[in-house]
């Protein structure tokens, strides 16, 4: 089984769109050196480590302007 679940993390954002952007960005910004508050996460990929991020609300996923 997958940590976290779609089905938690549709709790933290509006939309699996919003939540594939996010964790898209925040990947990208691991990838190129930045660090996570995560003690020990349980993914070793970035994706999943920016999954873990949201879902523990270290990031916060906002509605930008339209």
């Amino acid at each position: 089984m997958l940590y976290p679940s779609i089905d938690e993390m549709m709790n933290k954002v509006d939309s699996k769109y919003s939540l594939v952007v996010a964790s898209a960005r925040r990947a990208r910004a691991l990838r190129e050196g930045g660090k996570t508050d995560i003690h020990a996460p349980k993914s070793h990929k970035y994706v999943g480590v920016a999954l873990e991020e949201i879902y523990e609300d270290r990031i916060l996923v906002t509605r930008g302007e339209e």
